[in-house]
């Protein structure tokens, strides 16, 4: 992702996803609920995770692409950053897993596993 403009249109091309505000920005939602968002750091974004340890285990794996302030420090959301060498696509993987966390359980029966 090489800025907000991407990330938003990838975010929105998933099922369901709208842009809405989120403390006065317009963000990509799904169900009312955000799924990434711009950080006040520059050059990077937030992405929702489904736990503190998932954030950390990316942070330690991949701190190249995923990293944190003392801002997000208890909070299950990572930052991303952009024009990281993401070979493998993860960043879109946990965007992706965003969108699906925050599904309805019937949306999760109609769009399947959790990616």
């Amino acid at each position: 992702m090489k800025g907000w403009e991407e990330v938003v249109a990838f975010a929105c091309a998933l099922p369901e996803v709208e842009m809405g505000p989120h403390f006065g920005t317009m963000v990509p939602k799904v169900n009312g609920k955000s799924i990434v968002g711009p950080s006040r750091e520059a050059d990077s974004f937030g992405v929702r995770v489904s736990s503190l340890e998932e954030k950390h285990m990316l942070i330690e794996t991949d701190p190249d692409i995923f990293w944190e302030t003392p801002h997000y420090a208890n909070y299950p959301a990572v930052l991303v950053r952009y024009g990281a060498e993401d070979p493998d696509e993860r960043v879109q993987l946990y965007i992706r897993r965003a969108w699906w966390d925050r599904l309805k359980k019937a949306q999760r029966v109609k769009y399947g596993e959790r990616p």
